[in-house]
């Protein structure tokens, strides 16, 4: 069979990733974005770069959404509304993978699904490192029959694609996925910052404790090598970018009345690398803020 045309929107670390290896994968890719450079990225791995969502939504069979602001989604649906498809052309299939509020999910959903589009929320967890080891999750929802056709899309990137139900429960499993994310991180750095006042060498600490099946995680093989080098570049995920995940997910707990001592007592950390300048840098670098407040040079 013909394999579907696949449209990005959005190629940042997450959206170039996968645009990437739908490519290796046979793939014909369109895309977008609104930085010139992410588009070249696009063209040399292969695809195609338009000039606008428009027209990606005109050119692709399946629509994968990857943004990083509310903004950003609400834009992007109105350049989705006013794509004219071809009058055989299948019903357009949009796979929105962002992290973004419950409410605009919805709202973006409501608005495509009247236009004819079929929409699922399909968040991913894991970075673009760890796609090429095959460890996302994607978090699937809406309805059974759009998850047949989005499955073999996602099975590119990961072989973890479980179906979660009706639609925005992607979203909420990716909120507990990154409310998790956002305590195990600052754990790893106090982790660090303890080894070095003890004296011990961070790297020992995470030789016998990052593969451990008691303590060891997905996050401390990942973040700790940053701390343990100090150098938190290039980023898997941006401190930035990590604060607007963070305000989300605290938004939604405060929702549904929901109390998290110990995400809560994280944020400080996070709003404190920004402060510091580490905005631009690695989530991994929670862990200066920490060496700061521990006297280490």
């Amino acid at each position: 069979m013909t394999l579907p045309v696949i449209g990005i929107i959005g190629l940042g670390i997450m959206g170039s990733a996968m645009a990437q290896e739908l490519v290796k994968a046979g793939y014909r890719v369109t895309g977008y974005d609104v930085h010139a450079p992410t588009c070249q990225q696009l063209k040399r791995a292969g695809g195609k770069a338009l000039k606008s969502a428009t027209a990606v939504a005109e050119s692709a069979d399946v629509l994968i959404v990857s943004l990083s602001t509310s903004a950003a989604l609400a834009d992007t649906v109105e350049k989705l509304l006013a794509a004219k498809r071809a009058h055989d052309a299948t019903s357009l299939l949009v796979l929105e993978t962002s992290t973004l509020p419950m409410d605009d999910k919805n709202n973006a959903m409501k608005a495509l699904k009247k236009a004819g589009m079929s929409v699922m929320d399909c968040p991913i967890s894991g970075t673009a490192v760890r796609m090429k080891e095959r460890a996302w999750t994607v978090f699937a929802s809406g309805s059974k029959k759009d998850f047949k056709s989005a499955e073999p899309v996602f099975k590119v990137f990961t072989d973890k694609v479980p179906y979660v139900g009706l639609f925005g429960n992607g979203t909420k499993m990716k909120f507990a996925a990154n409310h998790l994310v956002a305590i195990y991180n600052v754990a790893c750095a106090e982790s660090v910052t303890l080894a070095r006042k003890m004296g011990l060498d961070p790297q020992d600490v995470l030789d016998l404790f990052g593969h451990s099946p008691v303590i060891g995680t997905g996050v401390m093989r990942l973040r700790m090598p940053f701390m343990i080098e100090r150098n938190y570049a290039p980023p898997t995920m941006k401190v930035e970018v990590w604060q607007k995940d963070m305000q989300v997910i605290g938004d939604m707990a405060k929702s549904v009345d929901c109390p998290l001592p110990l995400f809560s007592a994280c944020a400080p950390i996070y709003s404190a690398a920004m402060a510091q300048g580490l905005g631009q840098q690695d989530t991994a670098s929670v862990s200066e803020v920490l060496a700061g407040m521990a006297g280490i040079a």
